[in-house]
């Protein structure tokens, strides 16, 4: 991971004076009295648009990871530096994925530009990446540079109780950035909070009757805050930010025989996984008929995907019900 984000500081470095000569032409920002909001991944873009509401089309809304590019792998373009440099609001994770945004903020053409950092504004509600037992642990790269430090879990977007603090600091800033407006948006953002509240109420419910209190995912885990949110107890093959595609031997075995050992009836995996370390977890257990079911951590939305009705809580609805599944 450190490896790649030396490379996109060197990328970045290079790109970002092209970037700046570009932007000067661009119609966004308040060159043309539409606000520019660039967010980097899907949920923040959504919660946005709740929070703007009817006055969606108003501004200039930007989701930079748009075509099911992953966080962990995302690069931007020259395009999308200079979208960044001109927008009024730039909302972004925080995390380790995101090292490339200190090099793309450091000369934006908007010098009144408000950016809000997911990790900063949750502080002490934030976790660290958590390495489970059984799980493929990934050596840390020695970086003398760097000097190492805590790695956070990024996926804060999976606890509906985060994203009640986020929708918040989110429309706070709307509201500063468009007064005239202000309190539509502090409307709907009252609306919106009492969807992700009852929805919370409705997993707390849904876990509360369950018989079952553990999931074990044959993928990646970038669960945690749901986990922690509800009280369930996780296994899985990686850590939430791993690039590991190849489990060990030791691993799939610890795994089939958690399997075996606390009766489940199903594999999680994530909504990109290719489910063939599932598979063979299943293969390794002793009745081999478990269910693999995918849970969405919301790193493959499209735009397309928001065009055909796609929401942030249209897919948490959805991964309660998989939950309901898997819980049985």
């Amino acid at each position: 991971m450190k490896r790649r984000l030396r490379i996109t500081a060197i990328i970045l470095s290079l790109m970002i004076p092209i970037a700046m000569l570009s932007g000067c032409n661009r119609t966004t920002g308040p060159e043309n009295g539409r606000i520019g909001v660039v967010c980097t991944v899907f949920p923040q873009y959504d919660w946005v648009r709740r929070i703007l509401g009817d006055r969606v089309d108003s501004m200039d809304l930007t989701l930079l990871l748009k075509s099911r590019i992953d966080l962990h792998s995302y690069q931007p373009s020259v395009d999308d530096i200079a979208k960044i440099s001109v927008c009024d609001l730039f909302i972004y994770v925080g995390g380790e994925s995101d090292g490339w945004v200190g090099d793309a903020l450091k000369d934006t053409a908007n010098k009144n530009m408000v950016v809000i950092n997911l990790l900063d504004t949750l502080g002490n509600m934030v976790r660290e990446e958590e390495i489970l037992e059984g799980m493929e642990d990934e050596e840390p790269e020695a970086d003398e540079a760097d000097g190492g430090g805590i790695g956070y879990d990024e996926h804060v977007w999976l606890s509906l109780r985060n994203a009640q603090v986020l929708c918040t600091a989110i429309a706070n800033v709307l509201a500063s950035l468009d007064a005239d407006n202000a309190g539509e948006y502090q409307s709907n953002l009252a609306a919106y909070i009492a969807k992700l509240q009852a929805l919370d109420e409705e997993y707390k419910k849904a876990v509360n009757a369950a018989p079952v209190r553990t999931l074990l995912f044959g993928d990646r885990f970038p669960f945690r805050y749901m986990m922690d949110d509800y009280g369930l107890t996780p296994y899985a093959a990686f850590s939430g930010c791993s690039a590991e595609t190849e489990a060990s031997f030791d691993t799939i075995v610890f795994l089939a025989r958690k399997v075996d050992e606390l009766g489940l009836n199903t594999v999680m995996v994530t909504e990109s996984a290719d489910q063939s370390i599932a598979r063979t977890i299943i293969a390794n257990t002793k009745d081999k008929n478990q269910q693999i079911l995918v849970l969405d951590a919301m790193q493959s939305v499209t735009l397309s995907d928001v065009r055909n009705g796609t929401t942030y809580l249209s897919i948490m609805e959805s991964n309660l019900d998989v939950l309901k599944e898997a819980l049985r």
